[in-house]
Formats: structure tokens, C-alpha cells, sequence
């Protein structure tokens, strides 16, 4: 399998838990926004308009790879700052992993933003 192919594969993998999940946020916006204030999250409506957009706009750059880079920056930050915010609980196993699945998709966007979304992207066809 070339290169370019296992890079867009790595990319899909990477998008299809942010393309869902913010789907599922912005499609149940109310409800987003009340489980982020039990968790004493400011203002948050904006709060979950803010998150929902950066799973959903982000995984979807992410997958056709337009802004690769930055976007790639931009969602391992976030998932570093989501894993210290939703998952600190280490007395929970469920918690643990969770923080560990988000450091590991952290370092899958930085190696993405470090190499870019090789050929088979929108930032290869625009360069």
C-alpha cells in the first residue's frame, strides 16, 4: 500500500470520532450544554457551540485534509485540554483510559501536522 494511501487512511481514523461526536454535540445542543454545566464548565451554551464545532469542522478538515496542519495543532491541544477536563478520575478505570486514548490521538495529530496530509488531500491539490 503506497504512502499517500496509508496517510489517508490514518486521517479517516483520526476524523470519524470528532466528525460524530461533534455531530452528536450539535445535534443535541441543550443537552450538551447541560452536562457541561454539571461539570461547572463556564458559559456553557457557548461552551458547547465552541466544542461542537472544533469536533465536527475539525475532524472534517482533518479527513479530506484542507488546513491540515493547523487543525492538527488545533485538536491535539484539544484533546490534551479534554483529557486533564473530562477524564482526570485515575480511580476510574473507564476515566484512565479514556485520558490515555486522548494523549495518543494528541500525538497522532502532531505526527499529522508534522509530516501533512501527503497527496491525497485538498492541501496537496491547492498547493
Amino acid at each position: 500500500m503506497s504512502q499517500p494511501v496509508i496517510v489517508l487512511i490514518g486521517r479517516i481514523l483520526l476524523s470519524i470520532i470528532f466528525i460524530l461526536a461533534g455531530f452528536g454535540k450539535i445535534t443535541n445542543i441543550g443537552g450538551t450544554a447541560g452536562y457541561f454545566g454539571s461539570m461547572g464548565l463556564p458559559v456553557p451554551m457557548v461552551t458547547a457551540v465552541v466544542v461542537s464545532l472544533v469536533e465536527l469542522v475539525g475532524g472534517l478538515f482533518i479527513l479530506v485534509g484542507f488546513l491540515t496542519r493547523p487543525t492538527a495543532y488545533v485538536l491535539a491541544l484539544f484533546c490534551i485540554a479534554t483529557a486533564f477536563i473530562a477524564h482526570y478520575n485515575f480511580s476510574d478505570m473507564n476515566q484512565m483510559i479514556n485520558f490515555q486514548k486522548n494523549f495518543a490521538m494528541a500525538g497522532g495529530f502532531l505526527v499529522l501536522a508534522a509530516f501533512g496530509p501527503s497527496t491525497l488531500s485538498v492541501d496537496a491539490r491547492r498547493a
